[in-house]
């Protein structure tokens, strides 16, 4: 970990490299040390929700009346403010700002009906394979943008999706780009009580580290130190020193940071919960320039109620993701958009709401329904993509798409459409090899501009 020492004379240059040898081994170096991109400028941000479990698309934003009833679930439409429009009853917030968001609702992919190649392919546009972990969109804009001044270009909070059961990447790193452009990572419930600003240094947080196992990998580091000065990452830490410094010792940076500097009434609109509050962190940090938010909804779909409803325990059913999970995400995805639109900030931040997959249409003995990436609904607007759309339909069982089916990489390549970039620009890819944003043949979705 980069250290500071008491007299705010800033960390040394090993002390630097200490941090960056800690990368090398798999902790987190913010992708902020790219930043060399003017302080201010037009480019569009994005804000990405990742509803971890995957949304039942009856049971949310593509309702079935007319279904039989082991099909269409309890929960009734409802009218939105866009004509046409209809969601079901469970987010009525949702339904007044319709034409701040367009629905996409024939979404599908065709791998293993896990939940990490849903992660995969929905942040990357990628599935992995051949060992080849590919970039998160987050990382790809940091790398090919940089970030804005004092700010990182990608911060994801509050902490990286965990164990989710098939013991993949879930694509919330920048992969072959490099460590050096992984996101900034919170790590740190910001709804929690004693939630405060954090240092702004490189995070111990690591998936299945615990802190027994630390003082082990501190001493690796020490031990490897030497070699790692040698290497050109080394190298490129080093050019970046002072301006890494110089960001994390930022206060525009720790300001962004500060939920206590809202007003309360702001902060119980957005649901105090730690969905809540990091959707009202996500729109502070755009404020101060960050160009890109990831914000994982849960971190596990194991021991806490997700969207995951399969029924039986350690999951839940229809009934309780309607009490507890709907609301969560109706009244801060609503506070979000308001915020944003209150703002100015709409026009140019992307906000986007996507699960892994879809549910199946029949609902199981427990009262669930199961993995199924054959069809579901994902939310997109704000920046250039227009708002009270519907683009592709299921057919009426909600099993399979019935028109405009869109790939993972179809997504991917309308979120980069819409910050700016070429979706088929050439990435360096392992070994030097090009390999483009999304693959060649995948275009993006051209309804929604």
């Amino acid at each position: 970990m980069l250290r500071i020492d008491a007299e705010g004379t800033g960390p040394s240059r090993r002390g630097f490299l200490h941090a960056g040898a800690l990368s090398t081994l798999g902790l987190t170096l913010p992708g902020f040390l790219r930043a060399r991109a003017p302080e201010k400028d037009d480019d569009t941000n994005c804000i990405m929700l990742f509803l971890l479990g995957g949304p039942s698309q009856i049971d949310t934003w593509d309702p079935k009346p007319d279904a039989p009833d082991e099909v269409r679930g309890p929960f009734k439409p409802t009218a939105t403010n866009v004509a046409g429009v209809r969601i079901t009853e469970i987010f009525p917030r949702m339904a007044k700002l319709a034409d701040k968001f367009s629905l996409l609702r024939s979404v599908y992919h065709t791998a293993t009906a896990v939940h990490d190649t849903g992660h995969q392919m929905m942040q990357t546009g990628r599935l992995f394979t051949g060992g080849i972990e590919h970039p998160h969109a987050g990382c790809v804009l940091g790398y090919l943008k940089g970030g804005r001044g004092e700010v990182p270009a990608h911060v994801l909070l509050p902490r990286p999706m965990g164990r989710t059961g098939g013991n993949m990447p879930h694509g919330q790193t920048a992969g072959y780009l490099g460590k050096v452009h992984d996101p900034f990572v919170l790590d740190a419930d910001p709804n929690a009580k004693d939630f405060k600003v954090p240092d702004l240094l490189p995070p111990e947080y690591i998936s299945g580290v615990r802190a027994e196992r630390r003082q082990k990998l501190r001493d690796a580091v020490e031990g490897s130190l030497k070699a790692f000065e040698n290497q050109p990452q080394a190298k490129q830490l080093d050019e970046s020193f002072q301006l890494a410094y110089k960001l994390m010792s930022s206060p525009k940076a720790r300001e962004a940071f500060a939920l206590d500097k809202e007003p309360q009434k702001v902060r119980d609109r957005y649901g105090r919960t730690r969905f809540g509050q990091g959707c009202l962190l996500a729109r502070r940090l755009i404020e101060a320039g960050v160009r890109f938010v990831t914000v994982n909804m849960f971190e596990t779909v194991f021991d806490e109620i997700t969207w995951d409803i399969h029924g039986s325990r350690p999951f839940t059913d229809i009934a309780e993701m309607a009490r507890l999970v709907a609301p969560d995400f109706d009244n801060a995805y609503s506070a979000l958009l308001e915020d944003l639109a209150e703002r100015g900030l709409l026009k140019s931040t992307v906000v986007t709401a996507m699960g892994e997959f879809g549910r199946t249409p029949k609902i199981n003995p427990a009262g669930g329904r199961d993995h199924h990436p054959g069809v579901w609904t994902i939310l997109m607007g704000g920046g250039p993509i227009q708002g009270g759309r519907i683009v592709g339909e299921s057919d009426e069982l909600g099993n399979v798409p019935k028109t405009r089916p869109i790939a993972p990489g179809e997504v991917a390549a309308t979120l980069f459409k819409a910050l700016g970039l070429d979706p088929h620009h050439e990435l360096p890819g392992p070994q030097g090899r090009p390999i483009p944003m999304v693959d060649y043949n995948l275009k993006p979705i051209h309804e929604l501009f």
